[in-house]
């Protein structure tokens, strides 16, 4: 499996990176406006990007304040089993954050466009807890 990883510090508190992470009204703010679901483990979360598609998560492992990991258990794409995994700890006064992608076998084009989405994703992450605006797909100020 060849994994995507990224690495990036975000300039607040492990808590608040936590919170946008793993509570749906804030997921909505940078990642995608529809988010159904409690961040229990075990328990399944339903990201919707409308008109594109909709995938449902497993939370796979949760530990306050410190990670996060999801497994994708449905998609219409072919990315079933696939886990994203987000790991904090505190850093020279930020949160460091640790993504790493799991699933992919080749570095084909799939990849290359989780790769770019992922990061994409997590400069808005960054930017909503550390201005308060962040860029949710379907929000009004998302770059596509």
């Amino acid at each position: 499996m060849i994994p995507i990883k990224l690495l990036m510090h975000i300039n607040s508190p492990k808590e608040m990176v936590f919170k946008a992470l793993t509570e749906t009204n804030e997921l909505s703010k940078w990642y995608t406006t529809i988010v159904k679901g409690d961040f229990k483990l075990g328990e399944i979360i339903t990201f919707e990007f409308v008109n594109f598609a909709e995938f449902k998560f497993k939370v796979i492992s949760l530990t306050q304040n410190e990670s996060v990991y999801l497994e994708i258990v449905e998609s219409k794409f072919d990315n079933v089993g696939h886990v994203m995994k987000y790991e904090l700890d505190e850093n020279d006064g930020k949160t460091r954050v640790r993504y790493t992608y799991e699933g992919f076998s080749e570095m084909d084009d799939s990849y290359s466009n989780m790769n770019y989405s992922s990061a994409k994703y997590l400069e808005s992450l960054r930017q909503y807890c550390q201005t308060g605006k962040g860029e949710a797909f379907g929000s009004s100020n998302y770059r596509s």
